[in-house]
């Protein structure tokens, strides 16, 4: 080996050699054809192949006249109700609504307040982590990635159960509620600690409230004054409540699923669910369309004039501008096409909280790429549905007008979907009783073993 190359971060000419070799094998696209192959699990109109049934969420964007189907707004319901009345209600009565979201989504309908008041009393029973665990773990060689920082905790906390390989219900109930209510403190500490320790901040630990919401929590646990006003708070809990759960085909909720018909344990499963979304086409999207933004903004002399935001924008679409990617980052969906509803509902709240920190003109910007961007999408692209803006689109703006670090920003993510996670592995060990085991076509060439001496 080299000198000076370290060999847990840096690649060899060895290793970029034997490279070549993995490269030199590929699937020639029109196999995919040929063998009537879904790339990615999508079939040639966009739509997912049906992998399994679920009683939790249900996501659609199409609607059926005269027998033939159409594009629609979409629509998202979580167990049966559709998000728009879930938040609308909240909104109306006033209350924080993540915690009543956990509730609907692990156990099928919403609480009375009895029943509320029971479950919040459960989960704060729960807002502690193990003894000296944020010193042995969190605080030891803490990563930049908060995700990493996440997956390695929850990985240790298999080591502090001692019932971590029951996969009874009640225990996996059980495990499932301490990683929601210790997630925030696990994301937050990690990232103290990474910037004590590396960017030279102060380290202040707090704990969490009891008296305290879900979403007032974090800023709780994260600000070093505790200050925070009741819009920031109401804004959190709904950005909560909005990514709590978006069906079981989504990259992170599948990789939960296929792990968890495995048998294996819980803190496992969640790691994978983690390590998937981590992955910018997964969780990472809002910080891309972050920075693509911040690069509109250093590119574009006028951001107010069309013309030059089209411009752009076409450069983008070009792979001439940012990463040349040719992707326009947080325009566009899986499944949705005219609208998503989780960005309509977000929408409202953004033009609150662009008044509140005096940041009108850039929500006005980000209104105009939304507006611009599914047209010239369609002008550069053949695309077999429209696009719109997601809520990837919105979700990082709306961090940052709230001082949320971008560090943690899919860490946000990962703490409201761990009810979502939830939900679906306790619904695949209670309903299905086999391993998820799809289907791959082998296309290689048979050949004859030949022994080393003659190769």
């Amino acid at each position: 080996m080299a000198k000076n190359i370290n060999p847990f971060s840096e690649v060899t000419p060895d290793i970029l050699e034997l490279t070549k070799l993995c490269t030199a094998i590929g699937i020639p696209a029109e196999l995919y054809t040929e063998y009537n192959v879904y790339r990615g699990l999508r079939d040639l109109n966009g739509n997912g192949v049906r992998a399994g049934l679920t009683n939790i969420c249900e996501v659609t964007a199409k609607e059926t006249v005269g027998g033939v189907e159409h594009p629609a707004d979409g629509k998202l319901y979580y167990r049966g109700i559709e998000i728009r009345d879930l938040v609308n209600g909240f909104l109306k009565s006033k209350r924080f609504g993540f915690e009543e979201t956990v509730y609907l989504l692990l156990f099928g309908s919403l609480p009375d307040a009895k029943q509320l008041e029971g479950f919040m009393e459960l989960l704060r029973g729960y807002y502690s982590l193990p003894p000296k665990f944020n010193r042995d773990v969190i605080m030891k060689a803490p990563s930049s990635d908060m995700m990493n920082t996440l997956a390695r905790s929850v990985l240790t906390l298999y080591a502090y159960d001692d019932n971590a390989d029951d996969i009874s219900l009640p225990n996996v109930l059980r495990q499932c509620l301490q990683l929601i209510a210790m997630f925030p403190m696990l994301a937050v500490y990690g990232y103290q600690a990474y910037m004590h320790f590396h960017g030279d901040e102060s380290l202040v630990i707090h704990q969490p409230n009891p008296s305290l919401s879900y979403a007032e929590n974090i800023f709780n646990l994260l600000r070093h004054d505790r200050k925070y006003t009741e819009l920031e708070a109401r804004i959190l809990d709904a950005a909560l409540v909005l990514h709590a759960e978006h069906g079981g085909g989504n990259n992170s909720t599948f990789a939960v699923r296929v792990v968890s018909s495995s048998g294996t344990d819980t803190y496992s499963a969640v790691a994978a669910a983690l390590g998937s979304l981590k992955g910018p086409k997964h969780g990472g999207a809002n910080i891309e369309t972050m920075r693509m933004m911040h690069d509109l903004k250093t590119n574009v002399s006028n951001t107010k004039d069309e013309g030059q935001v089209a411009g752009y924008l076409k450069k983008i679409l070009r792979k001439d501008a940012y990463d040349r990617s040719g992707l326009i980052y947080g325009i566009g969906h899986a499944i949705y096409s005219l609208s998503d509803p989780r960005a309509v509902v977000f929408e409202d709240f953004i033009k609150q909280l662009s008044r509140e920190k005096n940041r009108e003109e850039e929500y006005e910007l980000y209104a105009l790429v939304a507006r611009l961007a599914p047209e010239l999408i369609a002008a550069e692209r053949k695309i077999y549905k429209g696009v719109s803006a997601n809520i990837d689109f919105y979700s990082g703006f709306v961090y940052d007008m709230l001082g949320l670090p971008e560090k943690l920003y899919t860490s946000i993510f990962a703490i409201s979907r761990m009810a979502g996670w939830s939900a679906h592995r306790l619904e695949e060990l209670h309903t299905s009783n086999r391993i998820i085991r799809p289907a791959y076509k082998g296309v290689s060439e048979i050949k004859n073993y030949v022994p080393i001496e003659n190769r």
